[in-house]
């Protein structure tokens, strides 16, 4: 099974058991605690989270990636809000769970209007959070809600700078408009592996895309190597599309560096939580040396050593190379793959 499949299947247990849950706990809360009443309420939330979920994570998140992608803000979050409000109002007009329990059925038309009346306002709610999450990032706008970086903190973090080789050239050729075109769609189709290993999109700078990890969830199979690889892979099943609309492929080079930063919450208009310290340097350092090495990566044996498994692919020792604002260089592996121009 791979990763993307295994993410989406474990996703969608986990919202079938949340929102069975919640169904029981919402007829809870309003005084029905007969055990039909309870019974319909977990049904509610069974069917509206597989329903829901299902068309989320198989279709929205599967065939229609791409094109919702390419909609604007406002009609991707109509569009999927009437998706959802579809689903939820087909559910509660038929009264699938007073259906299914064998409870008496309630035909008036004041049914059918709450339940349309619902089916909207949840739909656009869940949808528009959605929509402002993957703006700023699931992750940010969770520690955004939680806190969690409201005052800096330091943490010990793997981080991976992408960046796509031959960028500058292809502005020449693409024109303005057309490299936009370009890295948007580089990015989403990098952006894939980035959700598959559970890193952090940080930022895009210009043609490079900067990802991180915890140490903890970093550590595990070697999820930033693996990253890595997959990107390259995901570019490669996406080439026939690339050339077809650009004319090129576009090919990627990396680095990867392990050590403390500060993250904490920066600014008043459009407030960011940012990564500062000596460790995003040396990483982009690290990528500019990149250039120079067979295989277009390199990864400090800083961030090697964190590892609890061994590495996917077959690592090349390059030594201790000299690296711009570091007296004593760095220690650095490279990997076993065809160099990148």
């Amino acid at each position: 099974m791979n990763a993307r499949l295994e993410r989406k299947l474990r996703t969608f247990a986990a919202v079938i058991v949340i929102g069975t849950i919640a169904g029981l706990a919402i007829n809870l809360a309003q005084g029905r605690t007969s055990q039909a009443s309870m019974m319909v309420g977990a049904l509610y939330g069974l069917l509206m989270c597989i329903s829901i979920g299902g068309v989320e994570l198989f279709v929205l998140d599967g065939p229609l990636r791409d094109w919702l992608g390419d909609l604007s803000f406002t009609a991707n979050l109509f569009v999927r809000s009437a998706i959802y409000a579809a689903l939820i109002m087909l559910i509660q007009i038929f009264q699938s769970g007073e259906l299914i329990v064998g409870l008496p059925l309630d035909n008036s038309s004041q049914t059918f209007w709450f339940g349309f009346i619902y089916s909207a306002l949840v739909s656009v709610a869940m949808n528009l959070g959605f929509g402002i999450a993957n703006i700023i990032g699931h992750r940010a706008f969770l520690n955004f809600v939680t806190g969690r970086y409201h005052s800096p903190v330091e943490e010990n973090r793997f981080v991976l700078f992408v960046d796509i080789a031959g960028s500058t050239g292809l502005a020449e050729r693409l024109g303005g408009v057309g490299i936009h075109r370009f890295l948007d769609r580089t990015f989403r189709v990098l952006t894939l592996a980035v959700v598959d290993y559970r890193g952090e999109v940080l930022d895009y700078v210009g043609d490079e895309v900067i990802v991180t990890w915890p140490e903890r969830g970093g550590a595990i199979d070697c999820r930033p190597l693996r990253c890595f690889g997959a990107m390259r892979d995901e570019l490669q099943r996406a080439s026939s599309q690339f050339e077809q609309e650009f004319g090129v492929v576009p090919r990627i080079r990396g680095s990867l560096h392990f050590g403390p930063v500060i993250v904490g919450e920066i600014g008043d208009v459009k407030r960011a939580i940012v990564f500062n310290g000596d460790v995003m340097n040396t990483a982009a350092r690290l990528e500019e040396l990149s250039r120079k090495v067979d295989g277009g990566f390199l990864a400090s044996r800083a961030a090697m050593e964190r590892f609890k498994s061994d590495p996917p692919f077959t690592i090349r020792d390059l030594g201790r190379l000299p690296i711009r604002g570091r007296a004593d260089g760095i220690d650095v592996v490279g990997i076993d793959a065809p160099a990148i121009a």
